[in-house]
């Protein structure tokens, strides 16, 4: 019998995020970002039936830094993940981990009932999820 106790992405998410608007510059972001120590922010819907859009550091540095345009003229919509792949607070953190390794993704957007409740990471599921396993 396996007794040991089930984890789940509620039990490790970061409730606490920031946003951004599409129409925001990425030197907005890049502020938001530094103000709160943040490697992802979340692109609000523009209406109800809108996906949930997700912006991190990478996009970043792969798409305005690398490519050396300015940050000030570049828009979020430009280079923003959309729609966003997203996961249930219930989820088991080792289906949430096989997912992430499935479609290389880093962290993501938790969403439940339609809006966004939280973000998880592979360092969220990694550092507080695996030591109830020790």
């Amino acid at each position: 019998m396996n007794t040991k106790q089930l984890v789940r992405v509620r039990d490790v998410m970061k409730p606490q995020f920031d946003t951004v608007d599409g129409l925001d510059t990425v030197a907005h972001a890049l502020e938001t970002m530094a103000h709160v120590d943040t490697k992802t922010l979340i692109v609000r819907k523009r209406h109800a039936e809108d996906a949930i859009g997700m912006v991190v550091v990478s996009d970043i540095s792969r798409q305005v830094l690398a490519n050396d345009r300015a940050p000030d003229r570049v828009n979020i919509y430009e280079i923003m993940s959309k729609p966003a792949l997203s996961v249930d607070p219930e989820m088991d953190i080792r289906h949430c981990a096989r997912l992430f390794a499935r479609f290389d993704l880093t962290r993501a957007p938790v969403v439940q009932d339609g809006e966004v409740v939280g973000i998880v990471s592979l360092t969220d599921m990694v550092v507080k999820g695996m030591m109830p396993y020790l």
